[in-house]
């Protein structure tokens, strides 16, 4: 779904699919990144402030990008950063929790199963700089520079993480609004979290939705997945916030389920014709889907799909993955070396 689509739901004209701290009403708002390349980093984030309290929903993809966030914030809504007492880190992923060294000071909450996914990970994540500094020749690491270097700024980042988690739901009060965490996953990664917040008909639902921007299966199944759409699409909300692409509805659901329910059913036929993961996804027509931003990840995708038909639990180890990924990029043209 492009923003086109967003037009439809007419919700472009009052919060247009612009950089910036976006007003939802009621003590609630929408940081959006609009996608541009590399498009592995740009994601949305969210903030609920009410009688004098206040939680931010994920920092972005480096600390100068959450330190812009947090300036927008202070100055719509005379919030400082300092002022923020809680932070939800929803998933693991670098374009969620890189910033959370800025907020250190804050409660900073998270699944039981994405704390211990991001303490285990901390080390590669710590060693990101070099991964991209000892990067292989050729396209590959071509690749591994386009997706983790300019314009995001990693050098010296230590990870900031989490210190109070919870399991399943998590009530709370924000000031005099109710919020609720709730958990599902394995499906994007192996535990994902939406914010509901009932009073207000919003759902920040984080990378289990993404618009016009192609969805990564990092960790599946598709069947959790769909279970986690069809959550979304049964709570009495009117507006929700992506994870990836502009704030939609209800309507905005249907790209996501399309896309990620094609791809288990079209690596399900290659992988029963004993094709490889490589061969599986060039075969594959991406139909609708050929124009959303990083198709790239049909590469990702297939091989997550081929490990649950396989009764793998092991996930590939990135280097491995940037290896079939890369030059399926630049077949496709979504990157040119």
């Amino acid at each position: 779904m492009s923003p086109s689509a967003n037009d439809q739901n007419g919700f472009a004209g009052k919060w247009p699919y612009e950089l910036g701290l976006h007003d939802l009403g009621g003590g609630c708002y929408a940081y959006l990144q609009p996608d541009k390349p590399p498009y592995s980093g740009w994601s949305n984030a969210g903030f609920i402030h009410s009688d004098g309290d206040a939680l931010l929903i994920d920092t972005l993809r480096d600390e100068r990008l959450t330190a812009a966030m947090l300036r927008d914030i202070e100055t719509k809504t005379g919030v400082a950063s300092t002022d923020i007492p809680k932070l939800l880190n929803t998933h693991r992923d670098a374009d969620h929790t890189f910033g959370n060294s800025l907020l250190k000071h804050a409660e900073i909450i998270a699944t039981e199963f994405t704390a211990r996914n991001m303490r285990e990970r901390a080390p590669a994540v710590a060693g990101m700089q070099d991964y991209v500094k000892n990067r292989p020749e050729g396209i590959v690491g071509d690749y591994i520079l386009y997706t983790w270097g300019s314009p995001f700024h990693i050098e010296g980042f230590e990870p900031a993480l989490p210190t109070s988690t919870f399991s399943g739901q998590k009530d709370l009060r924000v000031g005099n609004l109710d919020v609720r965490f709730i958990e599902f996953g394995p499906a994007h990664t192996p535990s994902d979290t939406i914010v509901h917040v009932p009073e207000r008909r919003i759902v920040y639902a984080a990378d289990i939705v993404f618009l016009g921007n192609t969805p990564a299966i990092w960790a599946g199944p598709v069947s959790n997945w769909l279970a986690a759409l069809d959550y979304l699409e049964n709570l009495d909300v009117d507006i929700i916030v992506p994870g990836h692409g502009p704030i939609t509805d209800k309507t905005g659901l249907a790209p996501t389920r399309r896309y990620v329910t094609m791809v288990e059913r079209e690596a399900r036929i290659r992988f029963e014709k004993g094709m490889s993961v490589a061969e599986a996804a060039r075969d594959i027509d991406l139909g609708e889907f050929r124009e959303w931003k990083a198709p790239e990840r049909l590469m990702i995708n297939v091989n997550t799909c081929y490990r649950h038909f396989r009764g793998d639990t092991q996930p590939t180890p990135r280097p491995e993955l940037d290896r079939l990924v890369a030059p399926f990029a630049v077949e496709l043209g979504s990157f040119r070396p």
